[in-house]
Protein backbone atom coordinates (compact mmCIF):
# COMPACT_ATOMS: atom_id res chain seq x y z
CA UNK A 1 0.00 0.00 0.00
CA UNK A 2 2.68 2.07 0.87
CA UNK A 3 4.32 1.44 -3.14
CA UNK A 4 1.16 2.41 -4.00
CA UNK A 5 0.58 5.67 -2.69
CA UNK A 6 -2.03 4.68 -0.33
CA UNK A 7 -0.67 6.78 2.92
CA UNK A 8 -0.03 9.60 1.40
CA UNK A 9 -3.31 10.33 -0.53
CA UNK A 10 -4.20 13.60 1.68
CA UNK A 11 -1.15 14.86 2.32
CA UNK A 12 1.13 17.29 0.14
CA UNK A 13 3.56 16.93 -2.49
CA UNK A 14 6.22 18.19 -0.14
CA UNK A 15 6.08 15.27 2.61
CA UNK A 16 5.93 12.88 -0.31
CA UNK A 17 2.10 12.67 -0.39
CA UNK A 18 0.05 13.19 -3.91
CA UNK A 19 -2.31 15.88 -2.66
CA UNK A 20 -5.33 14.15 -2.71
CA UNK A 21 -8.63 14.48 -1.19
CA UNK A 22 -10.13 12.95 1.57
CA UNK A 23 -12.70 11.44 -0.63
CA UNK A 24 -10.14 9.72 -2.59
CA UNK A 25 -8.73 8.49 0.85
CA UNK A 26 -12.68 6.57 1.92
CA UNK A 27 -12.81 5.13 -1.95
CA UNK A 28 -9.39 3.59 -0.87
CA UNK A 29 -10.44 2.16 2.15
CA UNK A 30 -14.08 1.39 0.87
CA UNK A 31 -12.38 -0.85 -1.66
CA UNK A 32 -9.98 -2.73 0.61
CA UNK A 33 -12.52 -3.38 2.86
CA UNK A 34 -14.83 -5.32 0.94
CA UNK A 35 -12.04 -7.56 0.19
CA UNK A 36 -10.39 -7.60 3.30
CA UNK A 37 -11.05 -5.45 6.78
CA UNK A 38 -8.08 -6.02 8.78
CA UNK A 39 -6.02 -4.34 5.38
CA UNK A 40 -8.48 -1.43 5.21
CA UNK A 41 -8.25 -0.88 9.12
CA UNK A 42 -4.48 -0.60 8.85
CA UNK A 43 -4.57 2.03 6.44
CA UNK A 44 -7.00 3.97 8.54
CA UNK A 45 -5.90 3.91 11.75
CA UNK A 46 -2.40 4.38 9.52
CA UNK A 47 -3.17 7.51 7.97
CA UNK A 48 -5.96 8.77 10.82
CA UNK A 49 -4.09 7.89 13.90
CA UNK A 50 -0.74 7.68 12.88
CA UNK A 51 0.05 10.24 10.61
CA UNK A 52 -2.68 12.86 11.01
CA UNK A 53 -1.60 13.95 14.72
CA UNK A 54 1.86 14.34 13.71
CA UNK A 55 0.98 16.37 10.21
CA UNK A 56 -1.55 18.29 12.36
CA UNK A 57 -0.03 19.21 15.52
CA UNK A 58 3.77 18.54 15.48
CA UNK A 59 6.81 20.62 15.22
CA UNK A 60 8.92 20.90 11.57
CA UNK A 61 11.35 18.82 13.60
CA UNK A 62 8.84 16.37 14.49
CA UNK A 63 7.41 15.99 10.50
CA UNK A 64 11.03 16.07 9.17
CA UNK A 65 11.59 13.26 11.80
CA UNK A 66 8.62 10.55 10.66
CA UNK A 67 6.43 11.86 8.31
CA UNK A 68 8.38 11.24 5.59
CA UNK A 69 8.78 7.32 6.19
CA UNK A 70 5.18 7.17 7.26
CA UNK A 71 3.84 8.82 4.48
CA UNK A 72 5.77 6.56 2.04
CA UNK A 73 4.18 3.53 3.92
CA UNK A 74 7.54 2.21 5.09
CA UNK A 75 6.59 2.68 8.62
CA UNK A 76 3.24 3.20 10.90
CA UNK A 77 2.46 5.58 13.76
CA UNK A 78 -0.18 4.47 16.49
CA UNK A 79 -2.43 6.52 18.34
CA UNK A 80 -2.41 5.62 22.62
CA UNK A 81 -5.47 7.24 23.59
CA UNK A 82 -7.30 4.23 25.39
CA UNK A 83 -7.12 2.53 28.56
CA UNK A 84 -8.18 -0.08 30.54
CA UNK A 85 -10.78 2.00 32.67
CA UNK A 86 -11.02 4.86 29.31
CA UNK A 87 -12.39 4.00 26.24
CA UNK A 88 -15.62 6.20 25.22
CA UNK A 89 -14.88 8.09 28.39
CA UNK A 90 -11.35 8.83 27.57
CA UNK A 91 -11.34 12.36 29.23
CA UNK A 92 -10.89 9.78 32.41
CA UNK A 93 -7.15 8.94 31.22
CA UNK A 94 -5.27 8.01 34.10
CA UNK A 95 -1.57 7.58 32.59
CA UNK A 96 0.70 10.41 33.43
CA UNK A 97 3.69 12.28 32.36
CA UNK A 98 6.29 14.17 34.28
CA UNK A 99 8.87 16.67 33.41
CA UNK A 100 12.11 15.22 34.84
CA UNK A 101 14.30 18.69 35.71
CA UNK A 102 17.30 16.93 35.89
CA UNK A 103 16.97 14.96 33.01
CA UNK A 104 15.55 16.99 31.07
CA UNK A 105 12.80 14.22 29.84
CA UNK A 106 9.67 13.19 30.32
CA UNK A 107 8.34 9.95 32.17
CA UNK A 108 5.66 8.19 31.11
CA UNK A 109 3.97 5.47 33.47
CA UNK A 110 0.75 4.01 32.88
CA UNK A 111 -0.94 1.72 30.46
CA UNK A 112 -3.28 1.68 26.86
CA UNK A 113 -5.77 -0.97 25.77
CA UNK A 114 -6.62 -2.05 21.78
CA UNK A 115 -4.22 0.36 20.29
CA UNK A 116 -3.74 -0.71 16.36
CA UNK A 117 -0.31 -1.02 14.66
CA UNK A 118 1.54 -0.80 17.47
CA UNK A 119 3.30 -3.82 17.80
CA UNK A 120 4.44 -4.31 14.03
CA UNK A 121 8.17 -4.63 13.15
CA UNK A 122 7.45 -1.04 11.08
CA UNK A 123 5.70 0.96 13.86
CA UNK A 124 8.19 3.37 14.31
CA UNK A 125 5.85 6.18 16.74
CA UNK A 126 3.04 5.95 19.37
CA UNK A 127 1.56 9.08 20.23
CA UNK A 128 0.63 8.63 23.84
CA UNK A 129 -2.19 10.85 25.79
CA UNK A 130 -1.43 11.44 29.58
CA UNK A 131 -2.37 13.81 32.45
CA UNK A 132 0.03 16.39 33.01
CA UNK A 133 0.14 19.13 35.46
CA UNK A 134 -1.59 21.67 32.45
CA UNK A 135 -3.87 18.46 31.80
CA UNK A 136 -4.01 15.58 28.81
CA UNK A 137 -1.13 16.23 27.03
CA UNK A 138 -0.04 14.04 24.13
CA UNK A 139 3.61 12.67 23.70
CA UNK A 140 5.53 11.32 20.75
CA UNK A 141 7.32 7.88 21.78
CA UNK A 142 9.53 6.16 19.44
CA UNK A 143 9.40 2.24 19.59
CA UNK A 144 12.15 0.54 21.28
CA UNK A 145 12.04 3.54 24.07
CA UNK A 146 12.87 2.58 27.61
CA UNK A 147 9.59 1.53 29.41
CA UNK A 148 7.97 1.00 26.79
CA UNK A 149 6.41 -2.88 27.16
CA UNK A 150 4.21 -3.94 23.99
CA UNK A 151 2.10 -6.75 25.25
CA UNK A 152 1.28 -9.78 23.27
CA UNK A 153 -1.07 -9.00 20.72
CA UNK A 154 -4.89 -9.83 21.63
CA UNK A 155 -6.62 -12.64 20.56
CA UNK A 156 -9.63 -11.45 19.05
CA UNK A 157 -12.85 -11.97 17.52
CA UNK A 158 -12.31 -10.45 14.07
CA UNK A 159 -9.55 -8.36 12.40
CA UNK A 160 -7.10 -11.70 12.34
CA UNK A 161 -4.46 -9.55 10.33
CA UNK A 162 -4.51 -6.13 12.40
CA UNK A 163 -1.65 -5.53 14.79
CA UNK A 164 -3.69 -4.50 18.14
CA UNK A 165 -1.60 -4.26 21.29
CA UNK A 166 -1.92 -3.53 24.91
CA UNK A 167 0.85 -1.28 26.12
CA UNK A 168 2.64 -0.36 29.10
CA UNK A 169 4.72 2.81 30.48
CA UNK A 170 7.12 1.56 33.14
CA UNK A 171 8.98 4.97 33.66
CA UNK A 172 8.99 5.33 29.93
CA UNK A 173 11.51 8.24 29.16
CA UNK A 174 10.66 10.65 26.02
CA UNK A 175 12.46 13.44 25.30
CA UNK A 176 11.66 16.71 26.03
CA UNK A 177 11.05 17.60 22.52
CA UNK A 178 8.72 14.27 22.48
CA UNK A 179 5.42 17.23 23.28
CA UNK A 180 3.19 17.01 20.57
CA UNK A 181 1.20 20.37 20.47
CA UNK A 182 1.05 22.66 23.45
CA UNK A 183 1.08 21.54 26.71
CA UNK A 184 -2.60 20.07 27.92
CA UNK A 185 -3.49 20.08 24.50
CA UNK A 186 -3.54 16.75 23.65
CA UNK A 187 -7.14 15.47 24.18
CA UNK A 188 -8.67 18.36 22.49
CA UNK A 189 -6.36 18.27 19.50
CA UNK A 190 -7.43 14.64 19.00
CA UNK A 191 -11.13 15.11 19.35
CA UNK A 192 -10.68 17.40 16.74
CA UNK A 193 -9.68 14.92 14.18
CA UNK A 194 -11.79 12.50 15.66
CA UNK A 195 -14.60 12.83 12.78
CA UNK A 196 -12.30 12.03 10.14
CA UNK A 197 -11.69 8.32 11.49
CA UNK A 198 -15.21 8.06 12.09
CA UNK A 199 -15.62 8.64 8.27
CA UNK A 200 -13.02 6.29 7.25
CA UNK A 201 -14.50 3.75 9.68
CA UNK A 202 -17.86 4.12 8.14
CA UNK A 203 -16.13 3.72 4.47
CA UNK A 204 -14.77 0.66 6.04
CA UNK A 205 -18.00 -0.96 6.87
CA UNK A 206 -19.55 0.37 3.54
CA UNK A 207 -17.49 -1.63 1.62
CA UNK A 208 -18.19 -4.68 3.96
CA UNK A 209 -21.87 -4.19 3.14
CA UNK A 210 -21.12 -4.27 -0.47
CA UNK A 211 -19.45 -7.14 -0.61
CA UNK A 212 -21.89 -8.70 1.66
CA UNK A 213 -24.27 -7.60 -0.46
CA UNK A 214 -23.14 -8.74 -3.66
CA UNK A 215 -21.70 -12.17 -2.74
CA UNK A 216 -25.62 -13.32 -1.22
CA UNK A 217 -27.04 -11.67 -4.85
CA UNK A 218 -24.96 -14.28 -6.76
CA UNK A 219 -25.32 -16.98 -4.31
CA UNK A 220 -28.94 -16.76 -4.08
CA UNK A 221 -28.67 -16.81 -8.19
CA UNK A 222 -27.12 -20.25 -8.41
CA UNK A 223 -27.74 -22.42 -4.97
CA UNK A 224 -30.47 -24.35 -5.78
CA UNK A 225 -33.27 -25.72 -3.77
CA UNK A 226 -36.52 -26.90 -4.33
CA UNK A 227 -36.34 -27.03 -8.42
CA UNK A 228 -34.85 -23.97 -8.30
CA UNK A 229 -32.65 -20.95 -7.13
CA UNK A 230 -33.22 -19.63 -3.70
CA UNK A 231 -33.16 -16.12 -4.78
CA UNK A 232 -36.71 -16.50 -6.16
CA UNK A 233 -38.01 -17.08 -2.56
CA UNK A 234 -39.55 -13.36 -1.16
CA UNK A 235 -38.26 -14.27 2.28
CA UNK A 236 -34.21 -13.54 0.43
CA UNK A 237 -35.44 -11.31 -2.42
CA UNK A 238 -37.21 -8.93 0.25
CA UNK A 239 -34.52 -8.92 2.53
CA UNK A 240 -31.66 -8.58 -0.01
CA UNK A 241 -33.41 -5.51 -1.50
CA UNK A 242 -33.56 -4.17 2.17
CA UNK A 243 -29.80 -4.38 2.26
CA UNK A 244 -29.76 -2.45 -1.22
CA UNK A 245 -31.10 -0.20 0.10
CA UNK A 246 -28.87 -0.32 3.41
CA UNK A 247 -26.13 0.07 0.94
CA UNK A 248 -26.90 2.97 -0.85
CA UNK A 249 -27.67 4.78 2.08
CA UNK A 250 -24.32 4.50 3.91
CA UNK A 251 -23.09 5.21 1.07
CA UNK A 252 -24.71 8.36 0.91
CA UNK A 253 -23.95 8.79 4.26
CA UNK A 254 -20.30 8.50 3.88
CA UNK A 255 -19.51 10.10 0.57
CA UNK A 256 -21.82 13.39 2.03
CA UNK A 257 -19.16 13.63 5.42
CA UNK A 258 -16.03 12.89 3.21
CA UNK A 259 -17.32 15.77 0.74
CA UNK A 260 -17.73 18.35 3.66
CA UNK A 261 -14.38 17.58 5.01
CA UNK A 262 -12.81 18.01 1.81
CA UNK A 263 -15.25 21.72 1.29
CA UNK A 264 -13.70 22.46 5.16
CA UNK A 265 -17.05 22.94 6.25
CA UNK A 266 -17.86 21.37 9.32
CA UNK A 267 -18.88 17.41 9.33
CA UNK A 268 -19.43 16.52 12.97
CA UNK A 269 -23.07 15.45 12.63
CA UNK A 270 -22.50 13.66 9.51
CA UNK A 271 -19.26 11.79 10.59
CA UNK A 272 -21.22 10.94 13.26
CA UNK A 273 -24.63 9.77 10.89
CA UNK A 274 -22.15 8.35 8.55
CA UNK A 275 -20.50 6.13 11.57
CA UNK A 276 -23.60 5.42 12.91
CA UNK A 277 -25.82 4.01 10.58
CA UNK A 278 -23.39 2.42 7.82
CA UNK A 279 -21.56 0.40 11.09
CA UNK A 280 -25.46 -1.23 12.20
CA UNK A 281 -25.97 -1.37 8.70
CA UNK A 282 -22.44 -3.75 7.97
CA UNK A 283 -23.55 -6.19 10.84
CA UNK A 284 -26.60 -6.42 9.74
CA UNK A 285 -25.07 -7.09 6.05
CA UNK A 286 -22.89 -9.92 7.64
CA UNK A 287 -25.92 -11.96 9.11
CA UNK A 288 -28.16 -11.93 6.08
CA UNK A 289 -25.18 -12.58 3.89
CA UNK A 290 -24.43 -16.10 6.86
CA UNK A 291 -27.63 -16.64 6.77
CA UNK A 292 -28.51 -17.20 3.13
CA UNK A 293 -25.19 -19.16 2.28
CA UNK A 294 -26.56 -21.48 4.59
CA UNK A 295 -24.01 -23.80 6.28
CA UNK A 296 -21.43 -23.15 3.53
CA UNK A 297 -21.59 -19.35 5.27
CA UNK A 298 -20.29 -21.09 8.50
CA UNK A 299 -17.15 -22.35 7.22
CA UNK A 300 -14.08 -20.01 7.48
CA UNK A 301 -13.43 -20.82 4.33
CA UNK A 302 -16.09 -18.68 2.79
CA UNK A 303 -15.56 -14.69 3.19
CA UNK A 304 -18.58 -14.23 4.61
CA UNK A 305 -18.03 -15.94 7.66
CA UNK A 306 -14.76 -13.84 8.01
CA UNK A 307 -17.03 -10.72 7.54
CA UNK A 308 -19.30 -11.98 10.27
CA UNK A 309 -16.62 -11.60 12.69
CA UNK A 310 -14.59 -8.41 11.57
CA UNK A 311 -18.22 -6.83 11.03
CA UNK A 312 -18.80 -6.23 15.05
CA UNK A 313 -16.00 -4.08 16.08
CA UNK A 314 -17.10 -1.65 13.62
CA UNK A 315 -19.75 -0.43 16.30
CA UNK A 316 -17.34 0.06 19.04
CA UNK A 317 -13.91 1.77 17.62
CA UNK A 318 -13.71 5.05 16.94
CA UNK A 319 -16.47 5.71 18.80
CA UNK A 320 -19.32 3.08 19.68
CA UNK A 321 -22.83 3.47 18.13
CA UNK A 322 -23.71 5.19 21.84
CA UNK A 323 -21.41 7.47 21.40
CA UNK A 324 -22.72 9.06 18.12
CA UNK A 325 -26.13 8.99 19.55
CA UNK A 326 -24.43 11.41 21.89
CA UNK A 327 -22.93 13.42 19.79
CA UNK A 328 -26.27 13.50 17.51
CA UNK A 329 -28.30 13.74 20.26
CA UNK A 330 -26.33 17.35 21.91
CA UNK A 331 -26.85 18.74 17.97
CA UNK A 332 -30.11 18.68 18.41
CA UNK A 333 -30.08 20.81 21.70
CA UNK A 334 -31.41 17.25 24.13
CA UNK A 335 -30.19 17.30 27.32
CA UNK A 336 -27.51 14.58 27.44
CA UNK A 337 -26.69 14.51 31.31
Amino acid sequence: MGEMGYFGLVFPESWGGSGGDFTSLCVAIEELGAVDQSVGITLAAGVGLGINPIFAFGTDTQKSRYLPDLIAGRTLGAFGLTEPDAGSDAGATKTRAVFDQKRRTWVINGSKAFITNSGTPITSVITVTARTDQGISAFLVPSGSKGLIVEPAYRKLGWHASDTHGLVFQDCTASEDALLGDPGKGFRNFLSILDDGRITVAALALGLSRACLESAVAYAKTRNAFGGPIGRFQGLSFALSDLAVKVENSHNLVYKAATLKDRGESCRDAAAMAKLYSTEAAVDATRLAVQVFGGAGFIEEVPVARFYRDAKILEIGEGTSEIQRVVLARSLGLPTD
